[in-house]
């Protein structure tokens, strides 16, 4: 069974979350898909991954290069295919749960609470995600940003 979560962003950027995020992936020895809407926010992705802290980067490619597509511990893309062999696949910008979400050992949904859109696709990947079967968590942040478990 493949745990599905849920991160509603409350004031907060997916930039600042991800790559929190990924360091954890990457710490429990996962390979890492990201996958975006569009090939603008991966080329967004890409850059900000190299430089979001001064002290360090994230390993990571996009699937437009194939040799880093396989070789990378984390894979930008906006398509659904899963070249370097990911435990674990985020879903930014409204992209919906992968047809093969149970190939995965956790699908983290990041979403945006103050778009009213993504909470009602959420809320649709919520129910979608249950009747299938996963393990199903919500985590919204505290007033000190931690992520707390909701339901």
């Amino acid at each position: 069974m493949t745990e599905v979560l849920f991160y509603h962003l409350d004031n907060q950027r997916i930039e600042t979350v991800l790559p929190a995020l990924l360091e954890k992936s990457l710490a429990r020895g996962w390979r890492v898909a990201v996958q975006t809407a569009s090939d603008d926010r991966v080329d967004s992705l890409d850059a900000h991954l190299w430089t979001y802290r001064d002290d360090s980067f994230l390993p990571h490619g996009t699937d437009r290069d194939n040799a880093a597509a396989s070789a990378q511990p984390i894979l930008l893309t906006n398509s659904d295919r899963n070249p370097n062999g990911a435990n674990i696949r985020f879903l930014i910008d409204g992209v919906p749960l992968p047809q093969d979400v149970s190939s995965y050992m956790r699908v983290v949904l990041i979403f945006d609470g103050a778009d009213e859109d993504a909470v009602a696709g959420a809320r649709t990947h919520w129910t979608a995600a249950k009747a299938q079967g996963h393990d199903v968590t919500y985590w919204q942040p505290d007033e000190h940003g931690r992520w707390q478990r909701k339901a």
